[in-house]
């Protein structure tokens, strides 16, 4: 294998030199770090990463725990991250607490031995049903940086990245109420104990508060059988003009069990739901969605984490991500 060594010796200059244009350092001109680089290309240089770990005491590694990948946002913003990472030369490292606090502690233990640098991290429901955030604690007070994304714990000092929960769901209730005139809308939820659920629940009622309509809320954290739930829920309230899911499964739920009791989508029942840029594809009629960015999400936390890599004095932020609302077939407008 080619040594920093073996290709200063070839080039006639300093081995710092040449490892100083391999990491595009201001101090070498453009042509040195041409020469550098087109030699290491050829001769298939690698660098010796156990080395540079040594010397510079970083893995250049992220921890990234996340509650599930089979939820298509947590699998979008996986990929924000990993893109993000390699453009920065990071490598990542993901575990899944399954939506476990066991898991979970398993796994900020497991890679906060100097595994890795940081963390990126989406809270466990488990976790935040019982509000249990010690482990959290233990790793930043042993310095590891912590960045929470989405499902964020505000008690914890850190870096973290969310979605405007509350102001995507009040803007989408107020369009169903003020473009779509509808005045019976039903909120359905399957994430209510979590932070964002209980955000979005709240943007919901204040907008219906405002305009002196009714609260109709559907909580379904609990239960086994979401279709039956969702379509005895329709069937016993008829006068039900519109659906706000607020995860990203029970609006598509809705519009199949609406099409089942022979109710049209949207002529007589408008659905919006949470969702990526691909979600509008997986119901007939296509649904309209509050679209997360959850590539942005990834991309943006990744970021951050790294930036707070570069100051000792970093002052930690929260960065809210605006959604937006895309219409679709299952919105009249």
């Amino acid at each position: 294998m080619t040594t920093l060594k073996e290709l200063a010796k070839l080039l006639n200059i300093s081995v710092s030199t040449v490892s100083k244009a391999l990491n595009d350092s201001h101090e070498i001109s453009e042509q040195t770090k041409k020469r550098v680089n087109e030699l290491a290309a050829k001769l298939n240089y690698k660098p010796n990463r156990i080395a540079q770990q040594l010397k510079t005491n970083k893995t250049k590694t992220i921890g990234v725990i996340l509650p599930t990948v089979t939820n298509p946002f947590f699998a979008e913003v996986l990929h924000g991250i990993e893109t993000a990472a390699t453009k920065h030369d990071y490598d990542i490292l993901v575990c899944l607490s399954d939506e476990l606090l066991s898991k979970e502690k398993r796994s900020l233990e497991l890679l906060s031995n100097g595994s890795v640098d940081g963390f990126i991290i989406a809270v466990a429901r488990e976790s935040q049903v019982r509000s249990e955030f010690k482990h959290f604690a233990r790793v930043l007070e042993n310095r590891i940086p912590i960045l929470l994304f989405d499902r964020v714990i505000q008690d914890i000092e850190c870096d973290k990245v969310i979605v405007n929960d509350f102001q995507s769901v009040y803007e989408a209730t107020k369009f169903l109420i003020e473009k779509e005139e509808r005045s019976n809308i039903l909120l359905i939820s399957n994430i209510e104990e979590l932070s964002v659920g209980k955000l979005r629940i709240k943007g919901y009622n204040k907008v219906i508060e405002e305009h002196g309509l009714q609260s109709n809320v559907l909580k379904l954290g609990n239960v086994e059988n979401v279709e039956e739930e969702v379509f005895r829920y329709l069937n016993d309230h008829p006068k039900i003009d519109a659906v706000i899911s607020i995860d990203h499964i029970t609006g598509i739920v809705a519009i199949n069990m609406a099409k089942k009791l022979g109710r049209l989508v949207p002529e007589d029942l408008s659905v919006i739901g949470f969702g990526y840029d691909k979600t509008p594809m997986l119901s007939s009629p296509r649904i309209s969605i509050i679209h997360q960015k959850a590539f942005d999400i990834g991309q943006q936390s990744m970021k951050t984490l790294l930036d707070s890599f570069k100051s000792e004095d970093h002052q930690f932020m929260t960065l809210v991500i605006p959604s937006e609302l895309k219409l679709e077939e299952s919105t009249v407008n």
